[in-house]
């Protein structure tokens, strides 16, 4: 496996087809039949996450979480996509219990305890790796549960009890292939999987300014521009724009210095069904360089 993980440098904000066994299949089969098609689309957001602290702290934030998992039907299963899982190629965690992953460093012994025990889903994996045609999926057996995953999940369902898997970000892609690819997730929210993308829209580590964490909403110039510029953009259904962020100017360039945090944004931005508006939760800028801007889409 060749795998590009991406690790927090600071302390930030302490505050199916081949290779498809017949038991596999029978399993896919089986997933299927005990999601039946709904009505109602199962949820679609797109998480802040921001500092990994936020995973067991009890702040503005993973408050919010909470309350936004209180408020939708408890989903059969989840599918993440984390701005912490960058691969070469497309992958999907298919194993039976995945492990809970602390990549990050510098942060307190009590971060590096916490446990996520959510079950697994082989099964939606492999139904994952079929639907998918815009790109060849692999099952992984080696990956688990990020914090880009765990930390959110654990305070919107802390007793772990709902099946988990991630899909991986292929790195080598343009922004377009993921948009492209996450279209063809959709049939997975009428069978009552709630998909959620994870990162920041804007998240830039190297410019934050440490010495103003506490100050509420404070952001530089750059980012208020491309945190108002983003949220109109959305609002407007403006995709295509969205999608080539690099063609937005000097502001974009500082708002996004790499994709992986912005591209599970495009994930949730793929699913949007015509019907569905965008509501935003958490919408604040924060040291300067960072927002944690949350989007849920409802019909």
């Amino acid at each position: 496996m060749f795998t590009f993980v991406v690790m927090e440098r600071k302390q930030f904000l302490y505050t199916l087809i081949g290779g498809l066994g017949m038991s596999t299949l029978a399993g896919l089969r089986k997933f299927s039949g005990d999601l039946p098609q709904r009505s109602e689309m199962a949820p679609l957001l797109f998480v802040g996450h921001g500092s990994p602290m936020n995973g067991i702290e009890s702040n503005a934030f993973s408050r919010e979480w909470s309350k936004k998992a209180q408020s939708l039907d408890r989903p059969a299963a989840i599918l993440v996509i984390s701005a912490h899982w960058l691969t070469k190629g497309t992958r999907v965690t298919a194993m039976d219990q995945p492990r809970t992953i602390h990549d990050f460093g510098g942060f307190p012994q009590e971060l590096f305890d916490v446990q996520y025990p959510a079950p697994g889903a082989p099964e939606l994996a492999a139904e994952t790796k079929e639907i998918v045609k815009a790109a060849s999926i692999e099952l992984d057996h080696d990956w688990g549960l990020d914090h880009g995953t765990w930390s959110v999940l654990r305070q919107m369902y802390p007793d772990a009890s709902i099946p988990v898997i991630q899909l991986s970000i292929d790195y080598g892609k343009p922004a377009q292939y993921h948009y492209d690819l996450a279209r063809e997730l959709a049939s997975l929210r009428k069978k009552g999987v709630m998909i959620l993308g994870s990162g920041n829209m804007v998240h830039n580590l190297r410019m934050v300014a440490w010495d103003k964490l506490d100050v509420p909403g404070f952001g530089y110039d750059w980012a208020q521009e491309m945190h108002a510029q983003f949220k109109d953009k959305i609002r407007l259904r403006d995709h295509n724009t969205l999608i080539h962020y690099e063609k937005m100017g000097r502001a974009a360039s500082l708002a996004i210095p790499t994709p992986d945090h912005y591209y599970p944004l495009l994930y949730t931005l793929g699913l949007q069904e015509k019907n569905e508006e965008p509501k935003f939760f958490n919408d604040e800028l924060v040291g300067g360089s960072l927002n944690m801007t949350s989007v849920e889409f409802l019909g």
